[in-house]
This record gives structure tokens, sequence and C-alpha cells, in this order.
């Protein structure tokens, strides 16, 4: 067998499916969507996610998954008209919120899914799909966004299939499957005639930056889940044994940044 011989569009489908992580629903979004404040958050990965992109050539974006539009209404500052798409209508509440919060009126939003048809919805130059593609078919929405872009796509995809610090996952013997990662993306467009750019963004995990040994294990209990007494002690000297590791929360959580032309 060589590579050519690989499907990788079905390899990645059993994959999802062996994961052990059902899909949110609207409602879990929209509730997430009423702790959001109105001024921007997570600034820093937007920081990065923005940088990287090249929006010369470009007037119009189309942010799929868009969530409370941090990225569009980023980006919507150098474009004539930018939408947010998604199935949460908190999180397009929000996004509408905070871009007159900016004073931006070239902002429009859609309630969509990636399974929706979007015949309604315009070709744009740019299509972003920011920490939303965890989906059963990965070959159906690279070739969806391809289609809705003009000029070039984006997007950020787990680097090693991990929400949560490896580490602290087998401290605690907690095994989860690891989702696809973004290999899978990278040999479906080479299969779509696409040549790919590749780049990384490394932040602090969801554990990282705590005060005290408590504060830790919320946090931990909060990715992980209910912890016994017998798991909150191993996970307490783990943090006590070494300051420094401690404060960073194990390692960086990476993101894949993935981009390609259309034309």
């Amino acid at each position: 067998m060589i590579i050519t011989d690989i499907d990788f569009a079905e390899m990645y489908r059993r994959h999802m499916r062996q994961s052990d992580r059902p899909p949110k629903p609207a409602s879990a979004w929209d509730a997430r969507a009423k702790r959001l404040g109105i001024q921007e958050s997570d600034t820093r990965y937007t920081d990065e996610f923005v940088r990287r992109m090249n929006l010369s050539g470009a007037k119009t974006l189309l942010d799929v998954g868009c969530g409370a539009g941090t990225i569009a209404l980023r980006a919507a500052h150098q474009m004539d008209h930018v939408i947010g798409l998604d199935y949460s209508p908190g999180m397009l509440e929000r996004m509408r919120e905070r871009a007159a919060f900016q004073g931006l009126a070239n902002v429009t939003t859609c309630l969509r899914s990636w399974d929706d048809p979007w015949d309604d919805i315009p070709v744009c130059d740019i299509v972003v799909a920011s920490r939303s593609s965890m989906v059963p078919d990965m070959e159906f929405i690279l070739e969806k966004m391809t289609r809705q872009a003009r000029v070039r796509c984006y997007m950020t995809h787990l680097a090693d299939g991990h929400f949560g610090d490896a580490e602290i996952a087998r401290l605690l013997g907690r095994k989860k499957r690891a989702f696809p990662d973004y290999l899978y993306i990278i040999n479906l467009l080479h299969r779509m005639g696409v040549y790919p750019t590749l780049d990384y963004i490394a932040l602090p995990g969801r554990l990282a930056e705590t005060r005290s040994a408590d504060e830790f294990l919320e946090k931990v209990s909060g990715t992980f889940g209910e912890l016994t007494d017998s798991e909150r002690e191993r996970v307490q000297h783990w943090y006590q044994a070494d300051p420094a590791r401690a404060q960073a929360g194990g390692g960086p959580m990476r993101w894949a940044f993935i981009g390609w032309d259309v034309r």
C-alpha cells in the first residue's frame, strides 16, 4: 500500500465516530453566550489567527461556526462586508451586540449549521472556520468551504487531538480517545488538488495560570469531570512538585492553522 491508496475521508469518518465527545446542541452554546461579555474575549488567539491571514484583494468574509464573532468582527474593519454563520441563536445575538458596541455596520449574521443548505449565502472572498471543524465528515466541509470562497480559506483544527492536557489525563488514568487531528485535513486538501499552508498557534492550555492548588483542582474538574479523593490527592501532589510546571498547567494547547487558495 502507498499513500494514494488510503481513503483519508473514510478514515477520518471512522476516527470521529470512535471519539468520546458527543456533539453539542445549540442550547449548550446559547447558554455559554449568556456568560460572554460585550467586549472581545480570547484576544491572544484572535491576534494569532488574524495575523496569519492574508486579506489582500479581499472585501468580503464568511466566518463559519462564528460563535460570538471574534474573528469576523476583528476582520470587519478591513472588509466591506462580513457574515457570521452559526447554529446557535444565542451566539449570533451576542455577535450582533458586539458589532453594535464597536460601531460596525457591515456585519450580517445567518442561522445555519455545516449541514444546512447554503444556497442563499453569498460567495465571499475569504471563508474561515476558527475552531469549528469537529465534524462527522471533514471532506464534506472542506469542499463546502472551498465552493463558498472566491479567493482563499483559513481554518484552525486541533493539532494533537486532545482538548485536555495529556499529562494530567495520564495522571488520572483518563485515557480519552483522541479526535482526528489536522493531518487528515492536509491529506484531504492534497487529494482535492490543493497545496495548503500550515502553521501552528500554541497557547497556554486550559489548566494554565492558576494561583493555587485549589483553583487548579477546580479547573481539572471542569475539564475531566468530578474527581475522586484519590485523584484530587494525585493532582495536588503533581501541582506542588513543580511550581513552574503547575503555573504552565502542563503542555500548551496547539492549533494547526491551515490556509489554501481557491483560484
